[in-house]
């Protein structure tokens, strides 16, 4: 498996400002109404023209930390600790306020999973890049109409008088996944976070939804936080990779290193249990499932599934540190790494 976008531990990819960053997750903790730590110190920073992937299993905590940095937590949901900082401005009481409302949509926007469940059934596809565009931009209706055919044209829906008129029964799942992405474009956005974006579509369309969200990257010098459980999608269009488990970073590293020498054990079973062509041993799917908020083990949460756990990480929790121009949070890896 080979990376379309990564280019190794050194220099970052061409537009992409490493000294400002456009996202900057700080030591976030959220928490559910039992009181069960669903992020645990969570930290990321996102570049303006970078794609940063962010993997793990389902239950890791990647669409809570997407919906944390949106400001949209669901109910039941609570920040308990930490920083979001969007271009610097810091977003701490990022819930339903008007400054995170002025924030969300202008600076910051969502591409969902489910891009068909997230469109209104009663409105036509024009209507709802309209409503966004009077919103944010302050366009009369006559300039949002316009502005609306130019999203659609875009992002690939011509003639987009057509499909302006329609309704979203009408459009296919990736043709409404097209119109997610244009309303999210509705506010001029620094920053995008899709949440598993090409999930429900088939290959050939998943495809053509990569490479629109990588030339409005390249073109526009987007951030885009790519949350998904695909490797294959991560090797095609991120720059840099983040591996959660269990609420926490685990590992961190530009796509190419990932992919050549993944630190974490946790990132080598992931890589381990992808079918490939080029690979002639069996799949090896990893043992176990990720425990519940309320059943994490002590030390290290990842050690009852580990292929080398050391008597160290069943009471001591790894911390992030710096492994061949990444991060990794694993003793075993901090010992290969000094040895």
């Amino acid at each position: 498996m080979t990376s379309g976008r990564g280019g190794g531990a050194a220099p970052a990819p061409a537009g992409v400002d490493i000294l400002h960053p456009a996202l900057e997750l700080d030591d976030l903790r959220v928490a559910n109404a039992e009181g069960q730590a669903l992020l645990h110190g969570v930290s990321l920073q996102l570049a303006r023209g970078e794609v940063l992937g962010l993997v793990g299993e389902s239950g890791c905590g990647k669409s809570i930390t997407g919906a944390t940095a949106m400001g949209m937590l669901p109910p039941g949901l609570a920040l308990r600790g930490g920083n979001v900082r969007i271009a610097g401005e810091s977003l701490t009481a990022f819930n339903e306020t008007a400054p995170a409302n002025g924030m969300r949509g202008r600076h910051i926007a969502l591409i969902p999973q489910d891009a068909t469940a997230s469109l209104n059934p009663t409105r036509t596809i024009g209507w709802h890049l309209v409503d966004g565009l009077r919103r944010h931009r302050g366009l009369d209706a006559r300039e949002a109409g316009r502005a609306s055919r130019q999203l659609l044209s875009e992002v690939g829906l011509t003639p987009p008088e057509r499909w302006a008129r329609a309704y979203p029964h009408q459009l296919s799942g990736g043709m409404n996944q097209r119109v997610a992405i244009a309303r999210a474009l509705t506010g001029n956005p620094d920053i995008l976070i899709a949440d598993e974006p090409t999930t429900a579509l088939d290959v050939t369309m998943q495809a053509q939804v990569l490479e629109l969200l990588t030339n409005l990257v390249q073109s526009a010098g987007l951030a885009l936080l790519f949350i998904t459980h695909d490797l294959g999608v991560v090797a095609q269009i991120a720059d840099r990779v983040a591996v959660m488990y269990c609420g926490r970073i685990v590992e961190t590293a530009a796509v190419a290193a990932f992919f050549h020498r993944p630190r974490h054990p946790y990132s080598e079973g992931l890589l381990a249990s992808i079918p490939s062509l080029d690979r002639r041993q069996d799949v090896a799917p990893l043992p176990g499932t990720v425990p519940s908020p309320g059943a994490l083990p002590d030390g290290c949460a990842f050690h009852p599934r580990c292929s080398r756990p050391l008597p160290v990480c069943l009471g001591n929790r790894p911390h992030l540190n710096t492994a061949g121009g990444g991060l990794v949070a694993c003793h075993a890896a901090m010992e290969l790494a000094s040895a």
